[in-house]
């Protein structure tokens, strides 16, 4: 059940951004869909569509600007003239959008080269701007919580994200690992929209194997062990029982009546799976918060009333769309390329399509969503897109509000040894390794507070980086010595970086404090590295907007290593300890720091806890 609390404390409050831009620069007209307060780099793109529209009659500055890209090989923003279709030829339109510039604070040149106009910024201007932004959303927020990144695109809306879903009595089988991953990233990403999300974790807490182990209780079961660790437990009972259903038919039978009998609520078949479920759960958070991943709603098969399924079914029966085959009742979407859709079975108990359908159902009437999002692997396709076609064919408006966003399957995970996986061992693992990588720097091991926590965050950070590095719909090969590697594109090598920024402080304490952002000489950071930098943490607003329109975690990691790289290139041309001009060293400083803020965002959007030591 969902606590009206919950329902309640998950709005989001993103009052407005405590960044101004600057009245000294020159005045730019307002183009709907932007924010400069909260991504200055619009400025500097409402700037170039105002150059172009200035001069290329009868363009506006609202049409430009939806062709300003970012630009390629050092370029910073590109039009494609021939986008806005107009009469003249290329080249002379580009001549007249040249003849007719004149540098700004905004703006330094412009360049033809064959149907496109590249665009430089002034580097002064930029530095300025983007790093006082990122401050500003990092510390000075009404929520006091870093900000940046952040937008009002979801303002007033309310979606659910359906993710994880693993069975009840059953260990968190890695199988579950990329539902998980992916739909902790897609909350965050939600919520740093502006939306207002209830992540729900759907539990497979209902089914004929709860029949299986209830009646496998009765002889195996043990009250001791079952307190110590229930999920091991029930475990244990239901591999026993089914090795005897396969070789005796009547276990499967005695299983589907016990079964049966808690489909009818009977109390005393469900006294014990009561206990069971209460006991999962509870483990389950345990796990979960290893990973650093929270719900706001633990919800399950069972919740599905059988009353809103029988109404389903009616409701279906009504409209003329069940037809029946040899007592199971089905739908046909044939004409949809989606099959037939069983909707119950020839022994008249409920099937997964009909409870997912009074499940949904359910939700809408009582949360009201704008979206439901519904985190389930590629191979359950066929049955999302039935589920999906269902409800609207039942002539629920909602149902055209509803996605899946699908992933790949994980190829060859298992441990080292190669025996089949459960989360618990691949973390184990991952944390011993990281451990004694840590070891082998004896001073750096002995200044981290928690070293044992830490490797587990580092071979955590490695497990879920593997995951989204690519995107989602890809099988990938689990591989060990790739995904525990400090070199190369990996989890681990993310989290030095931000540990190396981090340490800048600790390392040159004799300029702390910092002026303020404002009072930096940003001019002095002449060096192309620091402007790479500086750029690309102006485009994080513009990574965190792609994300959402694509649900790909992909794009946010690849920002990642982008940056980490440029920092990585910029560490020994851009010095801050043992630069004399201490001016410089200071704006060298803050440079840095935006950039570990900057990385600590994308990390923390990515359900990763960003650290300090390593």
């Amino acid at each position: 059940m969902a606590s009206s609390s919950a329902e309640q404390s998950n709005k989001p409050v993103l009052a407005p951004s405590p960044y101004v831009v600057p009245s000294d620069l020159p005045k730019l007209p307002g183009v709907p869909g932007t924010d400069p307060s909260r991504s200055v780099l619009d400025c500097f793109r409402i700037a170039i569509a105002k150059v172009i529209a200035d001069a290329l009659e009868p363009l506006t500055v609202e049409q430009v600007y939806q062709g300003v890209d970012y630009g390629k090989k050092g370029e910073d923003f590109t039009v494609a003239l021939p986008r806005f279709k107009l009469k003249a030829k290329v080249d002379e339109l580009a001549k007249a959008v040249i003849d007719k510039f004149q540098p700004d604070e905004w703006i330094e040149s412009v360049t033809a080269d064959r149907a496109f106009l590249h665009f430089r910024c002034r580097t002064s201007t930029l530095h300025r701007l983007i790093l006082d932004q990122i401050h500003a959303l990092t510390y000075d927020t009404t929520s006091k919580q870093p900000e940046y990144g952040s937008n009002y695109l979801g303002e007033g809306k309310r979606v659910i994200i359906e993710y994880s879903s693993p069975n009840i009595a059953k260990s968190f089988h890695v199988g579950h690992l990329r539902s998980t991953i992916i739909g902790a990233f897609l909350a965050n990403l939600y919520k740093a929209c502006g939306w207002e999300v209830i992540s729900m974790n759907y539990l497979g807490d209902w089914g004929t194997q709860f029949g299986l182990i209830a009646s496998g209780f009765e002889k195996y079961g043990s009250q001791e062990a079952l307190e110590k660790n229930a999920i091991q437990h029930l475990l244990e009972i239901y591999v026993k029982v089914n090795a005897e259903a396969e070789k005796d038919p009547q276990v499967r039978e005695d299983a589907a009546a016990w079964f049966k009998r808690m489909e009818d609520g009977d109390e005393e078949a469900l006294k014990n799976w009561r206990v069971w479920r209460q006991l999962s759960v509870k483990k389950y958070e345990e796990e979960y918060d290893r990973l650093n991943v929270h719900f706001d709603v633990y919800t399950g098969e069972s919740e599905v009333p059988q009353e809103s399924m029988d109404k389903a079914l009616k409701q279906l029966q009504e409209m003329d769309l069940i037809e029946e085959d040899n007592g199971a009742l089905r739908v046909n979407l044939e004409k949809y390329k989606l099959g037939k859709a069983v909707v119950r079975k020839r022994d008249g108990t409920s099937i997964y399509l009909t409870r997912d359908i009074g499940g949904a159902v359910n939700r809408y009437n009582k949360y009201k969503f704008d979206k439901m999002i519904y985190v389930i692997a590629s191979q359950q396709d066929m049955h999302v897109a039935q589920f999906f076609k269902v409800l609207e064919l039942m002539g629920y408006d909602w149902a055209k509000t509803l996605e899946h966003v699908n992933y790949g399957l994980v190829l060859g995970m298992s441990t080292r040894k190669g025996t089949v996986v459960f989360l618990d061992q691949i973390i184990r693992e991952a944390t011993s390794v990281m451990h004694e990588q840590m070891r082998k720097n004896e001073d750096k091991y002995n200044a981290v507070e928690k070293p044992e926590e830490v490797a587990q965050e580092i071979g955590i950070t490695g497990v879920k980086i593997q995951d989204m590095a690519a995107k989602r719909i890809n099988n990938y090969n689990f591989n060990w010595d790739r995904m525990l590697s400090f070199e190369g594109d990996t989890g681990p090598y993310l989290q030095y970086a931000h540990v190396r920024l981090s340490s800048i402080e600790r390392k040159n304490p004799e300029l702390l404090p910092l002026p303020a952002p404002s009072q930096l000489k940003t001019e002095l950071l002449k060096e192309p590295q620091a402007r790479e930098i500086v750029f690309l943490l102006g485009s994080y607003p513009d990574v965190v907007k792609t994300a959402l329109k694509t649900h790909e975690p992909s794009g946010i990691v690849t920002f990642g290593f982008r940056l980490s790289h440029a920092i990585s290139s910029a560490w020994e041309t851009v010095i801050v300890k043992g630069e004399q001009d201490k001016d410089k060293a200071k704006a060298r400083m803050a440079l840095y720091l935006a950039a570990r803020d900057v990385l600590g965002a994308a990390l923390r959007l990515l359900s990763i806890r960003p650290l300090e030591r390593m």
